[in-house]
């Protein structure tokens, strides 16, 4: 399975945040400062070595957790996914200390950081924590899933995918991440009913074309297989699936 990268924006943690330091000094937090997040994280995603900069200048004069947070994502935007993810743990203990609710949504953070990073184990640690504070959260089910994948535990990995098209049929990512779970674990019917059920919901699901493709080829359809995996390569000329498209029209060229 490919990486089905986690938009961190929809996972920002939101702007009030900061009010426990700026409360404990014994004074409201000016509105002023309020903006001093928002500004930070939208200076993150456009402008990621300037957001880094002033949120460590943030933090150095009391930005808290809010500065830290606004630090590693714009690490994250930068492309340097281990130190994101190594600076989203250091900030658990805070975050449990002052707003214990969302430690799931960093924890969520750090996890997808390190799957970016190569390291599914550590991925799939924090997802376990997060998983046991919110087990029907569908997105943290989805990432289990594909820490599972790439730890090629396959069998837990359907589990997870189980669970979350329980929460929503609709799903067409979570239909092509467990059509690949099933045809790994041998569920090669399985496999096609789940992915032709998302390419139902979204013809354009490249996952799914690339599954069908390779199940079709399997079969002995290589009309069909090959229609599916070059249809994968026109939608997205570049990435994993492409690529993983590319290397079976390969393969049946040769055997063929």
């Amino acid at each position: 399975m490919s990486y089905r990268v986690l938009l961190l924006a929809g996972l920002l943690l939101p702007v009030n945040l900061m009010a426990p330091a700026l409360l404990a000094q014994g004074r409201p937090a000016p509105a002023i400062q309020s903006l001093n997040y928002e500004d930070c994280l939208g200076l993150a995603r456009t402008n990621p070595e300037e957001g880094f900069a002033q949120a460590q200048t943030w933090r150095a004069t009391g930005g808290g957790l809010p500065a830290s947070h606004c630090a590693a994502l714009a690490l994250f935007q930068l492309g340097h996914y281990g130190d994101a993810a190594d600076k989203l743990e250091s900030l658990l203990p805070e975050a449990e200390r002052q707003v214990p609710h969302l430690v799931p949504d960093i924890l969520s953070q750090a996890a997808n950081a390190w799957l970016l990073a190569n390291i599914p184990d550590r991925a799939r640690k924090l997802l376990d924590l997060a998983i046991q504070a919110q087990p029907n959260r569908l997105e943290l089910r989805l990432d289990r899933a594909q820490a599972l994948a790439e730890l090629n535990d396959y069998p837990a990995a359907r589990a997870d995918l189980d669970v979350a098209l329980s929460l929503d049929p609709t799903r067409d990512d979570a239909l092509a991440l467990r059509a690949a779970a099933r045809r790994l674990t041998g569920d090669l019917p399985g496999a096609l009913e789940d992915a032709e059920l998302a390419l139902a919901l979204n013809r354009r699901n490249v996952e799914a074309l690339l599954e069908r493709g390779i199940l079709r080829a399997q079969a002995g359809d290589r009309a069909g297989a090959r229609a599916d995996l070059i249809q994968v390569r026109m939608i997205q000329p570049d990435g994993a699936a492409a690529e993983a498209a590319a290397r079976q029209i390969e393969a049946m060229d040769v055997k063929q």
